[in-house]
């Protein structure tokens, strides 16, 4: 037996729908920019520029693209081979040149199509590529195919981890929480803290960031939640007030750790070659993890008393409560494991982009709920199918769309998996009354 959510709630799903569709937009329009040279970087005091040029000749249409510190951006050279690039902070960026769309028989011949660069004591930094004539290497579609499998799983996992935890407490409450963002968003905030500004050893400060998004968990709960729940408020009163948490704790992040985002230690290292797979030491580590951290929760629920108590309560709330079973224990405790997978996941979030900023777990929003709807409204081992569906089809629908646009790809399967089975792919057909 899995933990599900039988209440009634047929609002759910439009509601979801809406705010998810409101949520993608502005998500969408916080991500990765990809842009002709006369759009990109006016709005930002950092600037990033340089010519393309083969002999002198100048090559419109190729492709550069800025990495780093939380950011992406994407611009095409324009007739002169000009291209610029505005980010947001100062700081240490990889520059790509994107040898496919030079013309055939021009390669980057000095340097490498990827190149590290930062601000000096100006606001402005030229960054230029060694063109020539020469043999283009390139991958196979297969070896693309593979590498991108691995790393939708890599994503899928520690996306897998807050919608396990979102999933929870949806089965148990009913609540569709949007101000879990910021629980993600607080567990790689917390290690930050205790990583970089106190120094403690990483795998110190991660422990703590861990058990104090755990804490944080219960202290909403506790201080916000239950009263609401004892005092008999409705679900969508308190879905609105999921939201405006959402942004009160989004803005306070802001304001104590400003708008910049930063790196946590250990974020470097080198890549680790297996045949077509190449992945770096953090990749193994947060894999390793995650799913360390999703047969934990498995075990939980299925060989625990308590978390055959928890899928009582998901199933039918008011025979749980005749039946013994205390209810708000069972909730607060699910609060506490749903603030811990959060923080976990956020953590690794925090490796994976790679840095923490003070929005990071909105930015991944959409998707938690896109895998929670996906798999099963409040089903915990959907939310895992779910996610790693996502994360799959995010990573492989870069191979035909552009890197921009590559959510499209998880909502389209959203969208079919919908119209063939409205419950999810682990739910189960709500009941009425």
């Amino acid at each position: 037996m899995e933990v599900t959510g039988s209440i009634n709630r047929g609002w759910t799903r439009p509601l979801i729908v809406l705010f998810v569709a409101l949520l993608g937009g502005l998500l969408f329009s916080s991500g990765t920019v990809a842009a002709h040279a006369d759009e990109v970087g006016g709005n930002y005091g950092f600037q990033f520029s340089g010519n393309v040029r083969n002999d002198g000749t100048p090559l419109k249409g190729v492709k550069i693209s800025v990495n780093g510190n939380g950011y992406k951006a994407e611009v095409a050279t324009d007739d002169k081979g000009r291209w610029k690039i505005g980010v947001p902070t100062k700081g240490t960026y990889t520059i790509t040149l994107d040898e496919s769309t030079l013309p055939t028989g021009i390669i980057v011949v000095q340097g490498g199509s990827s190149i590290q660069a930062e601000f000096g004591l100006t606001t402005n930094k030229s960054v230029n590529f060694f063109l020539g004539a020469g043999v283009r290497e390139t991958t196979s579609f297969l070896d693309q195919f593979i590498q991108r499998s691995v790393t939708g799983l890599s994503f899928g996992l520690l996306l897998a981890l807050a919608a396990i935890g979102l999933s929870l407490i949806f089965g148990t409450t009913g609540l569709n929480n949007f101000a879990h963002a910021e629980m993600v968003t607080f567990g790689a905030l917390a290690t930050l803290t205790f990583a970089v500004d106190l120094a403690w050893p990483l795998w110190l400060a991660l422990i703590a960031a861990v058990l104090l998004s755990g804490t944080f968990g219960f202290a909403l709960d506790a201080g916000l939640w239950a009263p609401l729940r004892r005092k008999g408020v409705g679900l969508i009163p308190m879905m609105i007030v999921s939201i405006g948490l959402s942004l009160a704790l989004r803005y306070l992040y802001q304001y104590l750790y400003g708008g910049s985002t930063r790196q946590l230690p250990g974020a470097d290292g080198k890549d680790l070659k297996f045949g077509a797979i190449l992945l770096s030491p953090l990749d193994l580590i947060s894999m390793g993890i995650s799913i360390a951290a999703v047969l934990g929760v498995a075990f939980f629920l299925l060989r625990t008393r308590l978390g055959k108590a928890t899928r009582a309560v998901s199933d039918n709330p008011s025979l749980a409560a005749a039946s013994g079973i205390d209810v708000d224990r069972v909730i607060r405790i699910v609060w506490v494991i749903g603030g811990a997978l959060a923080g976990l996941s956020g953590i690794l979030f925090a490796f994976y982009r790679p840095g923490v900023s003070w929005d990071m777990g909105f930015q991944i929003l959409l998707l938690i709920f896109a895998a929670v709807t996906l798999g099963g409204l409040g089903t915990a081992f959907g939310a895992l199918i779910g996610s790693l569906v996502v994360g799959f089809f995010i990573e492989i629908s870069t191979l035909w769309i552009p890197s921009d646009m590559k959510y499209v790809g998880a909502l389209a399967i959203l969208i079919i998996v919908l119209l063939v089975r409205p419950q999810g792919i682990l739910g189960r057909k709500e009941r009425i009354g």
